[in-house]
C-alpha cells in the first residue's frame, strides 16, 4: 500500500532519471571523449605534415632527424651522422617533438 502512495507522489521520477542520465552522458562526451578525439586529429595532422629535415622524438625517447619519407606509414630517421633507423609514423611523440623544435632555433 505504501508503494502505491510513493509512486503517486512522484509521477515524474522516471523522467528525472532519464534527464540525469542524459546529463551524465553529455558531461562524459564534452570532458573526456571530445578532447581525446581532437588530440588524435591534431596528432594525425602533425604526422602528415612531417618533412625531410624535421627534428623528432619517438615515444621510446629516440631523437633523430627525418631523412626519408616512405610511401607507407614509415620514415627513415638519422639518429647520428651516418646511422639511420626505419620507424613507423605512429611512433613519433608529437608533444616531445614540438618541445624539441621550440627549444632549438631553426637554421
Amino acid at each position: 500500500m505504501t508503494t502505491g502512495l510513493f509512486l503517486q507522489a512522484q509521477p515524474n521520477a522516471g523522467m528525472m532519471q532519464l534527464i540525469l542520465l542524459g546529463g551524465m552522458v553529455l558531461v562524459f562526451y564534452f570532458f573526456m571523449i571530445r578532447p581525446q578525439q581532437q588530440k588524435a586529429k591534431k596528432a594525425k595532422k602533425f604526422q602528415e605534415e612531417l618533412q625531410k629535415g624535421d627534428k623528432i622524438v619517438t615515444i621510446a625517447g629516440i631523437h633523430g632527424i627525418v631523412h626519408k619519407m616512405n610511401d607507407d606509414n614509415t620514415l627513415q630517421i638519422e639518429v647520428s651522422p651516418g646511422s639511420f633507423m626505419k620507424i613507423e609514423k605512429s611512433a613519433i611523440s608529437m608533444e616531445w617533438s614540438e618541445q624539441l623544435s621550440k627549444a632549438t632555433p631553426a637554421k
